[in-house]
C-alpha cells in the first residue's frame, strides 16, 4: 500500500486524516505511533505508549516527532491540517472546498480556529476527566477549560446559524474538523449549553459515510 499514515485513533489531528482520507476513498496503512497513549491506555496512567516517534527514522520523516505524518507514495507530510488541504487539493478540490478560492478560504479558517481555539480546553477536559487518575485531577483547570469550550462552540452555534455547514452552504474539509471536535463534546460532557444549530449540524455530520471511520466512542472516550 503506497500511503502511509503514523498515528493513532484517540488523537483529533490524527482523526482528521482518517475522515480526510475515506472521503476520498484512498486505502492507507495506519502505523500506530505515539509517545503519550498506548494500547491500554495514557502514559499518565502507568501504560507503555505506541512509540515509534522517538526514533531517529521518524524524526527524519517530521522532525517534530509527534503524529500525524503521512507518506503519500513518497511524499512525506506532516501537520494534520495541511495534510486534510493537501489531500483535498490534489485528489478533490470539489468534493473539500468547490474547487473555489474563497470557499478554501473559509473551510482553511474553520481548521485553523479548530486548532487554535477547541484543543487546548478539549484536551485539557479530556486529561482532567479520562487520562489522569482521581487523585491527580484539577477541578479548577477543569471547570476553566469547560467555560473555554461553551464559548468556543458559540461561536460555532452562531455560524451555523448563517450556513448550513461551518464554512458554507455546502460540505468542506472544514466539516471535518469541526464535526470530529462537536462529536468528541457529546460524547464527553453530559451537560452542555442548548445549541439547536449546532445539533441540527451535528445530525448530518453524522450521517456521512466516511464519518464512520472516526466515530466510535472509544477513539473519543478511552484514555
Amino acid at each position: 500500500m503506497s500511503f502511509k499514515l503514523w498515528g493513532r485513533h484517540t488523537s483529533v489531528r490524527v482523526l482528521k486524516v482518517i475522515q480526510a482520507l475515506h472521503e476520498l476513498g484512498i486505502e492507507y496503512r495506519l502505523i500506530l505511533s505515539s509517545a503519550t497513549m498506548g494500547p491500554d491506555g495514557s502514559v499518565e496512567r502507568g501504560n507503555q505508549p505506541y512509540g515509534v516517534v522517538s526514533t531517529p527514522e521518524y524524526a527524519a520523516m517530521n522532525p517534530n516527532r509527534r503524529v500525524p505524518t503521512i507518506d503519500d507514495d513518497g511524499f512525506v507530510l506532516w501537520e494534520a491540517n495541511s495534510i486534510v488541504e493537501y489531500l483535498g487539493m490534489k485528489y478533490d478540490p470539489e468534493l473539500f472546498y468547490g474547487n473555489d478560492a474563497y470557499i478554501f478560504g473559509s473551510a482553511s479558517r474553520w481548521l485553523g480556529f479548530e486548532e487554535h481555539n477547541l484543543n487546548a480546553p478539549q484536551r485539557e477536559v479530556a486529561f482532567q476527566v479520562l487520562r489522569y487518575p482521581e487523585d491527580k485531577r484539577d477541578p479548577e483547570k477543569l471547570a476553566a477549560a469547560r467555560r473555554r469550550l461553551n464559548e468556543e462552540f458559540a461561536k460555532i452555534e452562531s455560524q451555523l446559524g448563517k450556513t448550513e455547514y461551518i464554512a458554507a452552504d455546502r460540505w468542506t474539509m472544514g466539516d471535518i474538523a469541526i464535526g470530529i471536535r462537536v462529536h468528541r463534546w457529546i460524547l464527553v460532557e453530559g451537560e452542555r449549553p442548548d445549541m439547536p444549530n449546532m445539533m441540527r449540524y451535528y445530525d448530518k455530520i453524522k450521517t456521512r459515510p466516511a464519518f464512520a471511520s472516526v466515530a466510535d466512542p472509544s477513539y473519543h472516550t478511552e484514555g
